[in-house]
């Protein structure tokens, strides 16, 4: 016989299980979900900022001769050189670097200190391959 005294035992196991995967699903996918907002911007001035230059482009020769944007300098003066090649230019500028292979390691390391210390943060040195 069944008794009427006894409480039922309830389950939850199911429950858990189900409210954990769903849980799962909703923190992988609701960082993925953007929510736009349609603005209207106002419009920017006709007038175009023109920079000076595209980008910085170092050459140096197996003389050890640095030309920055075809303009010739000494390796020894190159920190100075570069300063004033740059004053007043955006940071933001990348500067590429291409050196003859036949050049020593710390003429190259030279150069590439000297670009960074100046506030230069986008520098590449430029390969063949």
């Amino acid at each position: 016989m069944y008794d009427f005294n006894q409480k039922p035992d309830l389950n939850i196991t199911p429950l858990v299980d189900i409210m954990l995967v769903l849980l799962a699903i909703l923190m992988v996918t609701a960082p993925v979900i953007e929510f736009e907002e349609p603005i209207n911007l106002p419009s920017g001035s006709k007038s175009k900022q023109v920079s000076d230059f595209k980008k910085i482009d170092i050459l140096i020769n197996k003389d050890r001769i640095v030309f920055i944007n075809k303009k010739k300098y000494e390796i020894n003066n190159f920190p100075d050189s570069f300063l004033l090649f740059v004053n007043g230019k955006d940071k933001n500028t990348p500067v590429h670097i291409r050196a003859d292979k036949t050049l020593k390691y710390d003429d190259i390391i030279f150069v590439l200190k000297s670009v960074k210390e100046s506030g230069f943060f986008k520098v590449a040195l430029v390969t063949d391959g």
